[in-house]
């Protein structure tokens, strides 16, 4: 018999498979990465774009909005299920230097694409047209 009082492979919270259920649903993840170019040099790329708007995402929409958690979260099982890696073996998720080079290097007009997709996002969530009064 063994034990151990580590912890072992402890969550942080399953929310953040239920923010990939919806966001499978919708895409709007995907359709957030088609409005940036990623001018990164493939051959040197460990992570890709949709990987990090991902872990980046879902990290703000559970509550880590500092980029600093990405550190402490980069291994944690359900973040890594959540962006389609094994929860104990699969490699681990970006670190904090990373996503910030990401957030850095959007431009003005990616920005404006990605205001649009929100938009277009929300739009499409209704079924018919809804009438805002003055």
């Amino acid at each position: 018999m063994e034990a151990a009082f580590d912890g072992g492979s402890l969550i942080s919270g399953g929310a953040v498979l239920h923010l990939r259920a919806v966001d499978s649903a919708i895409g709007l993840i995907a359709r957030l990465c088609g409005c940036i170019s990623d001018h990164r040099h493939q051959s040197y790329v460990d992570h890709s774009l949709g990987d990090l708007m991902r872990q980046r995402i879902y990290q703000i929409a559970c509550g880590y909005e500092n980029a600093n958690d990405c550190d402490s979260l980069r291994s944690d099982p359900a973040f890594k299920m959540a962006c389609n890696r094994w929860a104990v073996t699969g490699d681990d998720l970006a670190s904090q230097p990373t996503i910030s080079r990401l957030e850095n290097r959007v431009r003005r007009s990616e920005l404006y694409r990605l205001a649009q997709a929100f938009v277009d996002v929300f739009i499409a969530s209704y079924e018919a047209a809804v009438k805002f009064r003055p």
